[in-house]
């Protein structure tokens, strides 16, 4: 379990490390959309690619940031139900929603999805608009989205397992860091205390 439990901090650090990044996608898709509008409406003109790149990159964040989401616990769940069971039953939720649902789903992602990149790789398939772009860097997100959201289930699956061993704390525990607002306002705080000391 030591060995697992390792592994499973190692995809817990692989997901961290993506959400912190793929934000970049989303802010890179906001930026094209401004520019392509002024440009647009200073210039009458515009491009299919823009709006593509635009769509290629929401997709990708939206992708790449799942297994993030699962490492956050933002991820959809129904706690109508489940809030009104003891811890343990809440976690064998998890571990049956994990091995029944989320894997699977990932593998029959991953059988089709990977065939469909390939194809559209091989074939250099382009978008059928004008001035479109390339299309399986987009094809390319969808396997790699969802190996990052299996690896992310398969950490969750162990962690779970590990709590109810009692080797872990809960994992469903969310860790609230403080906003760099909350951290300016203690710093400030702190200053005026030595000051008033002083």
């Amino acid at each position: 379990m030591r060995g697992l439990l390792k592994l499973s901090r190692a995809i817990d650090g692989l997901n961290a490390l993506v959400g912190k990044w793929v934000i970049w996608l989303i802010l890179g898709s906001t930026v094209i959309s401004a520019l392509n509008a002024i440009v647009r409406k200073a210039f009458n003109t515009s491009s299919n690619a823009y709006l593509e790149v635009q769509w290629y990159l929401f997709a990708a964040a939206f992708l790449l940031a799942s297994g993030y989401t699962l490492l956050q616990g933002e991820h959809v769940k129904i706690d109508v139900v489940s809030s009104r069971l003891s811890k343990r039953k809440q976690i064998w939720i998890d571990i049956i929603g994990f091995l029944f649902f989320l894997t699977p789903m990932c593998l029959v992602i991953l059988w089709f999805g990977i065939p469909f990149f390939l194809q559209g790789f091989r074939s250099g398939e382009m978008s059928s608009n004008a001035g479109g772009l390339v299309r399986w860097p987009v094809y390319l997100m969808m396997p790699i989205g969802f190996v990052l959201l299996l690896l992310q289930g398969l950490s969750e699956l162990v962690k779970r397992i590990a709590f109810l061993r009692g080797l872990i704390p809960d994992p469903t525990v969310k860790v609230v860091a403080k906003t760099p607002e909350e951290e300016l306002a203690e710093e400030i705080r702190r200053q005026a205390e030595r000051a008033a000391k002083a």
